[in-house]
């Protein structure tokens, strides 16, 4: 990896870990809206963010969650998983947005694994969980899409990083 790549996947973990500090209230319970999820959407601009992005989550998960463990094995699963199946649709998706749009269904669906975690830590409803942190998946994504893209016209995502 260029040194170039590397700087910018730091940069890239800095701001996930940044951003998810400054609403931790919001980023660790059965009602979340991470805002810092919204930075998932890099990965269907050039999947080698891919790193940036699961180092953020590894050490906000590490450092500012409550359950860290717990956290390091779903929270970081869950965003493995989503960032691996959307990085396989998007060889066959083409265009930004709906490559968005099916980045932020996958996230939303793959909640379940955040709802399962917080069963297990405390004891809340798994469906209704999954329902809550669904929604909040959504909306960060969805509000955070046209931010990204608006963004990307600026400074070029896809080339931004080698």
């Amino acid at each position: 990896m260029k040194i170039k790549s590397l700087a910018v996947n730091g940069i890239i973990a800095a701001l996930y870990i940044v951003v998810t500090f400054l609403i931790q209230p919001l980023s660790f319970s059965n009602i979340q809206f991470r805002l810092s999820e919204m930075f998932n959407h890099l990965i269907v601009f050039n999947k080698k963010y891919f790193f940036g992005i699961i180092l953020g989550v590894f050490l906000a998960n590490l450092f500012l969650s409550p359950n860290p463990g717990l956290d390091l094995i779903f929270g970081f699963g869950q965003s493995v998983l989503a960032l691996l199946i959307t990085m396989f649709s998007s060889r066959y998706i083409k265009g930004i947005w709906a490559r968005m749009a099916i980045n932020t269904v996958v996230f939303t669906f793959t909640m379940f694994l955040i709802a399962w975690e917080l069963n297990i830590a405390a004891g809340f409803p798994f469906f209704a969980t999954w329902l809550a942190v669904a929604f909040g998946e959504f909306v960060v994504l969805t509000v955070g899409a046209p931010l990204m893209y608006a963004i990307h016209k600026r400074i070029n995502f896809e080339k931004l990083i080698d």
